[in-house]
């Protein structure tokens, strides 16, 4: 008998697939039936995951960082699956980027060029904002979709020596908690994914007191987006979920609650 794929029939975008928790995430969606157009800038890293994912998998190299590229690859998944379901604003830079030993030898943020900052803005920030404009009209058309942002952990946001990343990631967490509140009762839900700790990807690079056997794996980040796009979460929004936490013993609605809370850092302070 057939086993019943619990995203079939489902259409995602995600950026950032071609390497780290992109691709950890589109293998996930992919194994669960999920119809995906994985987006990178390069171009033979998602050509390499479409052909290990599938016939489901259509690659597509685009920049988050062009409103174009992020329209055109919404109308690319529309055009070759008929709708949108959900998307994963997941492309983004590190600290890696402009100091690979920046773990050991902290950038002050005096040091740091504006034009930097704008760009990790750009990418970290603008770059999901533009994805999610794009396609939230068509969900809304639908009377249904998600967002899903994958930022980083609070504490992140605010270490010393991490400007510009932390402060990047914390105005997408911030644009993640608005789009929440503008889609209430849309149909069209806005959840943030976190690892839950410092990643054994790339944006971490090897280095003095970097043990890469205690970072968090990129693997931890699939039960929970599966979840999450599928019609399980339905209602579920302005929820962050640590997938290092999701315990795979327990049913994943139960799973789900034990590991989340409410979106960026709440309405009491």
């Amino acid at each position: 008998m057939a086993v019943e794929l619990p995203l079939f029939g489902r259409a995602v975008i995600i950026t950032g697939a071609g390497n780290g928790l992109g691709e950890a995430m589109a293998l996930a969606l992919a194994a669960a039936g999920a119809s995906i157009v994985a987006v990178d800038k390069d171009q033979g890293a998602v050509d390499a995951f479409a052909r290990r994912a599938g016939d489901r998998v259509v690659p597509a190299r685009a920049d988050v960082t062009s409103g174009r590229d992020m329209e055109e690859v919404v109308d690319l998944c529309c055009d070759r699956f008929g709708h949108i379901d959900v998307v994963v604003c997941n492309a983004g830079i590190g600290m890696a980027s402009i100091r690979a030993d920046y773990h050991t030898n902290p950038i002050k943020f005096w040091e740091i060029d504006s034009e930097i900052v704008g760009h990790f803005l750009d990418v970290n920030t603008v770059g999901a904002f533009r994805l999610a404009r794009a396609a939230v009209p068509r969900m809304l058309e639908q009377g249904s979709g998600r967002v899903v942002s994958v930022t980083t952990s609070l504490s992140t946001m605010i270490r010393k020596g991490n400007c510009p990343y932390g402060p990047s990631k914390a105005a997408h967490e911030a644009l993640a908690s608005i789009m929440a509140g503008d889609l209430e009762s849309s149909g069209v839900t806005v959840n943030v994914l976190v690892p839950g700790g410092a990643a054994d990807t790339a944006l971490v690079p090897d280095g003095e007191g970097i043990v890469r056997s205690k970072l968090v794996k990129p693997a931890v980040m699939g039960p929970p987006i599966v979840w999450l796009a599928s019609r399980e979460s339905d209602g579920v929004t302005a929820r962050r979920f640590i997938a290092k936490d999701w315990d795979t013993s327990l049913p994943a609605e139960e799973a789900s609650r034990l590991c989340s809370a409410p979106i960026a850092w709440g309405m009491d302070n």
